[in-house]
């Protein structure tokens, strides 16, 4: 019951009304059950004198308080009302209970992304993109499922309750007789319960890995076709896949036994009930067929007990997720990424490093590094891979925190800055050229409506995409293909450098942007950001010549120190110097 409680809390008001619709409802139905189990005894003169029809004396008082009279005509119509108006109180708890399962699941889903959104970037590098996928897609609408069960569960609960004190106030023997028999039924099959909750767990656990499997097998596949080896990943895959189908094998059997031995069970209960009734407590057949509508009336109560049993054994198996994505957006809630400062400073005249050192465990990548970045120049950041290079970018964008030492925008240090505002005045541009499957100015604006068409126009004017962008029948409104697929490497990198470009940063980060590329897209492209310092500061990671030759400066980064490199001109001649910085 954790699972409902927590979810009570979070909806206090969806569920009071959910639970009030409910508890209206077993109300209106026990009127109506009361008068069905007055027509067996209502005397035949009790059509033309109404006197004469005796009746409890609460069902008495109900019908004078509501003006009418004791009569046969009005049983009758109580009998009538009482199922109608459960009816509609039913239809609108479910109708509540359906939008809370909806808003459930948007809540479950908005609260992980936002927390994700809002993690550290460390706390990304730990993370299963496929797992977390699953969490947003899968988890949240079980989860949201399990919130359903329990409703109806509360639902039938309340419905064979009414029904158990209804038959109660006709015979407290038979009462007694029925439901403590049927306790002990639902205590018998309360086992199959356990597996089901057993089972649902794995299948949380085993779909997590499975989805995360299949998103890093995906993101690997050329590679592993071309090698002929995609079959070592299918088989790792359909390993996970044979272990999820046992978790739902269990919980299947569980829940179908479940259902299967509840009523044969009962039955049996009610045979050895009239037996024992004719054999040990002197009871006539008439006598127990007079009683025929109350059996009826207690069955009916202990079938909503058994559904009670059968909605909380189909909430025992979606409760793992609704747990499972809750631990991730507490998980990432505890990495949110912490608030620096305030300032908000503009780069107008030097970016630096002063001192910095960084270390990942007993890894250190710099060692009191100090680096100058003048603005409205560019620089180029070079050294064997792992020397640090993108542990420098990721500092200044303020995505990790030095252990020494502090990044400065002109003489504001990054710890004092309101990180979001620094970033907002960055560009960046990755290694990898991935395109959304949607058109060339959608994957430059990302549908930001701040964005206008000129805005986006002008990016790939800057990023000289317009030469290739221009001989296309749709211009900017041609689909780019899956990954960006139409379009050549370089082109493709053109236009997530206009993406960088469309906000109009201060710096310009380019990390390996040009690896994948030929020598002359290459050189094409270096060229076009060679044009760009004149609006902003660009910094490049990059081991390729094109990007080397035309900075203005060139550090080389290794054993956690980052020296200065004497710049070669396109006469072969060295310009500068090399001292340490």
């Amino acid at each position: 019951m954790r699972l409902l409680l927590s979810l009570a809390r979070q909806y206090p008001w969806r569920t009071l009304l959910t639970m009030l619709s409910l508890i209206l409802a077993g109300m209106a139905e026990s009127i109506g059950l009361s008068a069905l189990l007055q027509l067996p005894g209502v005397p035949e003169d009790a059509i033309s004198d109404p006197g004469n029809l005796q009746l409890p004396q609460w069902l008495d008082g109900f019908i004078h308080a509501i003006g009418l009279d004791s009569s046969l005509s009005t049983l009758l119509l109580l009998l009538i009302a009482g199922f109608w108006f459960k009816a509609i109180l039913i239809l609108l708890a479910n109708r509540q209970v359906g939008y809370t399962v909806a808003r459930i699941a948007t809540d479950l889903r908005s609260n992980l992304m936002r927390a994700l959104l809002q993690a550290r970037w460390v706390y990304y590098q730990t993370q299963s993109t496929g797992g977390l996928a699953n969490a947003v897609a899968a988890e949240a609408m079980r989860a949201s499922e399990a919130f359903l069960q329990g409703a109806r569960m509360v639902s039938m609960l309340v419905q064979g309750i009414v029904a158990m004190l209804v038959g109660y106030s006709f015979s407290p023997m038979l009462t007694g007789i029925t439901l403590a028999g049927g306790m002990l039924i639902l205590a018998i099959l309360n086992i199959l319960v356990r597996i089901t909750r057993r089972a649902g767990e794995d299948q949380t656990m085993l779909m997590r890995s499975l989805v995360g499997r299949l998103a890093d097998l995906m993101s690997s596949l050329k590679s592993l076709k071309a090698m002929a080896r995609e079959h070592h990943g299918s088989e790792l895959l359909e390993a996970e896949t044979e272990e999820l189908n046992k978790a739902l094998q269990r919980q299947v059997l569980s829940k179908e036994t479940l259902r299967a031995m509840q009523d044969p069970l009962f039955v049996s209960l009610a045979v050895i009930g009239i037996y024992a009734a004719i054999y040990y407590l002197d009871q006539s057949i008439s006598t127990i067929m007079q009683n025929v509508i109350l059996f009826a009336l207690l069955a009916r109560g202990m079938e909503r007990l058994y559904k009670v049993q059968q909605f909380y054994q189909e909430l025992a198996g979606s409760e793992s997720a609704y747990f499972a994505i809750s631990r991730a957006t507490e998980d990432a809630r505890a990495h949110k990424e912490p608030v620096l400062g305030s300032q908000q400073p503009v780069l107008r005249k030097l970016l630096q490093l002063r001192n910095v050192s960084f270390a990942y465990d007993d890894n250190k990548l710099l060692d009191n590094v100090s680096l100058q970045i003048p603005a409205h120049s560019m620089v180029t950041l070079t050294g064997h891979s792992g020397a640090g290079k993108t542990t420098v970018i990721d500092l200044i964008s303020g995505l990790i925190r030095p252990q020494q030492g502090d990044v400065y925008i002109d003489d504001t240090a990054l710890a004092e800055v309101d990180i979001t505002h620094w970033r907002q005045r960055i560009g960046y541009v990755p290694q990898d050229t991935i395109l959304l499957h949607n058109s060339i100015a959608y994957n430059v604006g990302l549908g930001d409506q701040q964005y206008s068409r000129a805005d986006i126009e002008r990016a790939l004017q800057q990023a000289g995409a317009m030469e290739f962008i221009d001989e296309l029948p749709d211009g900017m409104n041609t689909l780019v293909g899956e990954r960006g697929g139409r379009f050549s490497g370089g082109q493709r990198q053109r236009i997530i450098i206009a993406r960088a470009l469309v906000g109009k940063p201060d710096l310009l980060i380019l990390d390996e942007a040009t690896s994948a590329l030929d020598e002359q897209s290459e050189q094409r492209i270096a060229a076009t950001l060679r044009q760009l310092t004149s609006e902003l500061t660009i910094l490049a990671v990059s081991h390729r010549p094109a990007l080397i030759e035309c900075a203005d400066l060139v550090y080389h980064l290794q054993q956690g120190k980052a020296q200065r490199m004497p710049q070669v001109s396109s006469t072969g001649t060295a310009e500068g110097d090399s001292g340490s910085r």
